[in-house]
């Protein structure tokens, strides 16, 4: 109650209402979690036990299988617990089938969870047509928009979502904080029990530098910046092109439905590893699947989703743009890259 900690209050409530003022939401549908992997463990946890609890009989969760791999893990521990899982598939550049969603949906389902920008390939799901059959079949629609706030338009009311994870690293904020919409008047039981803060939702200090940070990124970031970054990433991927047997994986850049600073491709007969190791040499940074799981040396999820063998997803690195990158630094990765997958496919066992 004394002065400074209503300084705090304050402006953490402030950068409640610039995000939820982003996203067309309520700003008391704005809860702060600790990541954007906690928030899609609380959707998709809460849920199941909310109708468990108010045994309403519905117990199925429909998610693509090309989700992130909270999304993914979190409904393996599910399945354990009694919900049960479908796993929709995606087409060779990532979409989801609507017609497939439709047959899966039954009147046991509680949500469909589609990310909306893949963090791997970068595909941008249509959430309105998605939302839209959700709606009609009185489910829920969640997203894990993560990867794609501030980097293409969200309206929660135009694109029928009911639930969205956000996080702020993202977009150049701090790491350790995220966010969670909930729509007002969804029943969702909390993860974490204590001191009822977030609207008794999710129970923790807040962490309020990383909040405020969040917001402050959000003010920082501009449609000048998102089409710089397309500007880039269109050379970027149109010069790695010219690399002779070379894949883009996802939508192509002319079809709009690619985040911006999104760019996966295989080469050929070669380890996307040893790309990465070289390029790392280099002074460029690249990641091969998730940044999330880079240490693994199974194949992407995602890029097996979308029909590619073990040996081409294993081909494949994945280049990550932002705002404060430049045309230099493009130059530069395209100078060097040839060479390394040349060099590479020289000493390569696999023909």
């Amino acid at each position: 109650m004394h002065f400074k900690g209503e300084e705090a209050k304050r402006a953490m409530e402030e950068a409640r209402e610039i995000i939820a003022r982003e996203i067309g939401a309520k700003y008391k549908e704005i809860i702060f979690t600790g990541s954007g992997t906690e928030a899609n463990n609380f959707v998709l946890k809460g849920l199941f036990f909310a109708n468990k609890g108010a045994n309403t009989g519905k117990n199925h969760i429909i998610i693509s299988k090309i989700e992130h791999d909270c999304v993914l893990n979190s409904c393996k521990w599910l399945e354990k617990q009694g919900a049960q899982i479908t796993y929709i598939d995606v087409d060779k550049q990532g979409f989801v089938n609507l017609e497939n969603l439709k047959k899966a949906i039954t009147d046991k389902t509680i949500v469909v969870s589609v990310i909306h920008g893949n963090n791997e390939i970068g595909t941008i799901q249509d959430l309105e047509s998605i939302g839209k059959i959700c709606h009609e079949k009185n489910v829920l629609l969640h997203t894990d928009a993560c990867q794609s706030f501030m980097k293409t338009p969200i309206n929660v009311k135009k694109q029928n979502i009911d639930l969205m994870t956000l996080n702020a690293h993202k977009i150049h904020g701090p790491k350790g904080v995220g966010a969670l919409y909930i729509k007002e008047g969804i029943k969702i039981t909390p993860l974490l029990h204590g001191g009822g803060q977030e609207f008794k939702l999710r129970s923790s200090t807040e962490n309020v530098p990383g909040i405020v940070g969040f917001a402050k990124a959000v003010k920082m970031i501009g449609s000048s910046d998102i089409k710089k970054i397309e500007k880039l990433r269109n050379k970027l991927i149109q010069g790695i092109l010219k690399i002779p047997n070379t894949k883009l994986n996802g939508p192509s850049i002319e079809s709009g439905k690619r985040l911006c600073n999104n760019i996966n491709v295989s080469f050929m007969n070669i380890e996307g590893e040893a790309v990465g190791g070289y390029l790392n040499v280099k002074g460029i940074s690249s990641s091969t699947g998730s940044a999330c799981s880079s240490k693994s040396l199974e194949s992407s999820h995602v890029l097996l989703a979308l029909g590619l063998s073990p040996i081409m997803a294993n081909s494949s690195i994945r280049f990550s743009l932002g705002k404060y990158n430049t045309e230099e630094e493009i130059d530069y990765v395209l100078e060097v890259l040839p060479g390394i997958v040349e060099k590479l496919r020289k000493i390569s066992p696999i023909k």
